[in-house]
């Protein structure tokens, strides 16, 4: 079969990856445009342009899909399957049937659940305890395409985003894997999704980070290990905004108001929660000061008890 490739960050490249060393035959690769990035802001390559070119494979980089030059790209191609991994763009539907096998792609959700963008992320935050991977068919709508296979997986309860989201992009490119051999067998299903137990989420950015103190322990445990490595979850100590990156769960109960400091010492910063409960603050980051234990931090900045 010939592959068109079309990804973008390193979820894509580990795709890719597979495809390259499963010996596929990879056409052509799109990605998207180079874009500026760190302190010089001198145009960068994204990790699946990097991957391309380091195998010899010919890169496309369109910056629009419906003009017209997408499409003659893809066409010159002759590709018999399009293979979309985290690209970042919309497909019209042009390009969709230029391929005998149409295009598949490999979404880090159990769909129809968790359509749309960070669906790692939103699956760590919402307290979820299986995840997975899936493969569709493309179609007009965002995510709402055949179901292809679907692989679960659980999802520790101290699991950052970060690291779920390592395990998921090796199981995605199995994943792909199978269901190329599969199609090119023709003995991959076809499943419709089931359109009313869809749902949606959205990109997430900083203003999600501060800690909402009334919700349960869990919620927030959930919370502070869903923002990592981004945006990471922020408290309120002595007027300033900290990073907090790790924390526990107590047996204790308080009647403290939601938010106040319970105890502070060596294990660490105990808050009072929502439902009467504590949580234990253990690793955190000053502003300007690096990442460290909470307590090792107490060491040298005593907190005020509530």
């Amino acid at each position: 079969m010939r592959i068109v490739f079309m990804g973008t960050p390193d979820f894509a490249a580990a795709s890719l990856k597979k495809l390259i060393d499963e010996k596929y035959d990879v056409v052509g690769v799109f990605t998207q445009p180079d874009k500026p990035k760190n302190r010089g802001m001198q145009l960068a390559f994204s990790p699946v342009k990097e991957l391309a070119i380091e195998n010899n494979i010919p890169v496309y980089q369109p910056v629009k899909m419906r003009d017209g030059t997408a499409y003659e790209m893809v066409k010159s191609l002759e590709p018999d399957i399009l293979v979309v991994v985290a690209y970042g763009r919309i497909l019209p539907d042009d390009i969709l049937a230029i391929p005998k096998y149409g295009a598949i792609n490999v979404h880090a959700s159990l769909l129809p659940k968790y359509r749309g963008a960070a669906p790692i992320q939103w699956a760590v935050l919402n307290g979820d305890k299986v995840t997975g991977v899936s493969t569709m068919y493309l179609a007009s709508e965002m995510d709402t395409g055949d179901i292809i296979y679907t692989d679960e997986t659980e999802i520790g309860e101290f699991e950052t985003s970060g690291e779920l989201f390592d395990r998921l992009m090796v199981m995605g490119a199995e994943l792909l894997d199978k269901t190329l051999r599969d199609i090119d067998a023709g003995i991959a299903p076809r499943t419709a999704q089931n359109h009313e137990d869809a749902s949606y989420v959205t990109m997430l950015d900083k203003s999600i980070s501060p800690i909402d103190w009334s919700k349960t322990p869990r919620e927030i445990i959930k919370w502070i290990y869903g923002l990592q490595p981004w945006p990471v979850a922020t408290m309120q100590l002595n007027g300033d905004t900290f990073r907090v990156f790790g924390a526990e769960y107590t047996e204790n109960s308080t009647d403290k108001e939601c938010g106040k400091i319970v105890e502070a010492g060596k294990k660490g910063i105990e808050v009072a929660c929502g439902g009467g409960k504590t949580l234990l603050i253990t690793e955190l980051q000053a502003p300007g000061k690096k990442r460290m234990k909470a307590a090792d931090y107490l060491l040298g900045h005593p907190i005020k008890v509530d």
